[in-house]
């Protein structure tokens, strides 16, 4: 566990809550017991949040409707902050600005907890998304933020989007295998796919649920909250915080930039093979942490900003389906292999596995365009108004 002891009784509670057995009776269902340890654990969660100043008591409807739509600015409860701390803010300034925008994701994990918790739509993708992001802004933002304090943080957000990930990737996998099988003529599905799909999807599926609801009952989950709101309420500040906004945030993007470039010229220049699948996927990181810090710095920078976001995630979404597919062709091997020791035909496996290759062919070859119009994107002069 990172971080200082917490000191709080309600963090603590969360735990003792979520750890203890649930209150079950002999006639419930086992899913009667799954919803009933859950709610223990939004109690306890939600009976955090209050006393830590964040004003969260959403219903079950309420929770879903925040989940299925994003908040509206402004409108995500945001940490407290002291007055010490808020005076050091500059108006106007670089360290202004990144708080602000740390403040409304901060504000966003904490209100999608619930919704994760209660299984609502979309929700591990959303929170797994808010987490990426904030990770994003601490590393991309280092020169406002001083990184000893963000550093502990960044790995915590990272361990919290891995935990999460385990349920999300498979959600899309599923989707991508599922439509898949959907897709071909029911002459060319030959043996029991779909029932080998299900039973295959319902053991990752729950042990992607357990890996989501261990993570936001353990204590290092609650400590990174516990740090979220401590970077709130005294942020570390570096000297360039004070600086006009445009022209800090724009170096900052502009060293992003630059990193992808790297990324992106060695992954382009990489024969095809593994060693390339792995470089597109690299590069792709790195795209999205661009996108990321455009979109934080979009209200300062405005519409150059705004441009260098939309092109970075054409980049982003063509290598991520490139990735995808690579994960779809392993998973379709692997089932491929269990069918044909199980004396089933694998023809079906077989032919999804051309599908995915072909379309991953495909998009590698729209890479090199949607790459040329993003660094165009990337002006110096435009940034650097």
């Amino acid at each position: 566990m990172r971080g200082t002891p917490l000191d709080d009784s309600a963090a603590r509670a969360v735990v003792r809550v979520c750890e203890r057995p649930a209150l079950t009776s002999p006639e419930m269902t086992p899913a009667d017991r799954n919803e009933e340890a859950q709610k223990q654990c939004t109690y306890g969660f939600e009976r955090w949040n209050r006393v830590n100043g964040h004003g969260m008591t959403q219903t079950k409807r309420e929770t879903e409707r925040t989940c299925a739509a994003p908040a509206a600015a402004g409108t995500t409860p945001l940490p407290k902050r002291t007055p010490d701390a808020r005076a050091a803010v500059v108006p106007g300034s670089a360290g202004e600005h990144v708080l602000t925008y740390v403040d409304r994701l901060v504000g966003a994990l904490t209100d999608l907890d619930p919704a994760v918790r209660r299984g609502a739509p979309d929700a591990v993708h959303k929170m797994r998304t808010t987490a990426r992001r904030l990770r994003g802004c601490l590393r991309s933002y280092r020169s406002v933020l001083d990184r000893d304090a963000t550093d502990p943080l960044r790995r915590d957000l990272r361990w919290l989007a891995g935990e999460l990930g385990a349920e999300r990737d498979h959600e899309v996998l599923r989707e991508r295998l599922t439509s898949g099988v959907r897709d071909l003529p029911g002459e060319l599905v030959l043996g029991p796919v779909g029932a080998r799909l299900q039973v295959w999807d319902a053991a990752q599926r729950a042990e992607g649920r357990r890996r989501t609801l261990e993570a936001l009952a353990s204590p290092r989950y609650l400590s990174l909250l516990e740090g979220l709101r401590a970077l709130a309420d005294a942020p570390p500040l570096r000297p360039k915080a004070a600086g006009r906004s445009e022209k800090v945030l724009a170096k900052a993007l502009l060293k992003e930039h630059d990193r992808l470039v790297r990324r992106m010229d060695r992954a382009l220049q990489t024969p095809p093979g593994p060693e390339r699948d792995a470089a597109i996927h690299h590069a792709r990181k790195g795209a999205k942490r661009l996108r990321y810090a455009a979109e934080a710095a979009r209200p300062a920078l405005g519409k150059p900003a705004r441009r260098l976001a939309k092109r970075v995630k054409a980049v982003q979404r063509l290598s991520g389906a490139q990735h995808d597919g690579v994960v779809a062709r392993d998973a379709l091997r692997r089932m491929a292999v269990s069918a044909h020791a199980a004396g089933e035909p694998g023809f079906t496996w077989g032919l999804l596995h051309g599908q995915e290759g072909a379309a991953a062919g495909a998009r590698e070859r729209q890479l090199p365009e949607a790459w040329a119009r993003a660094r165009a994107a990337a002006r110096r002069k435009a940034l650097c108004r």
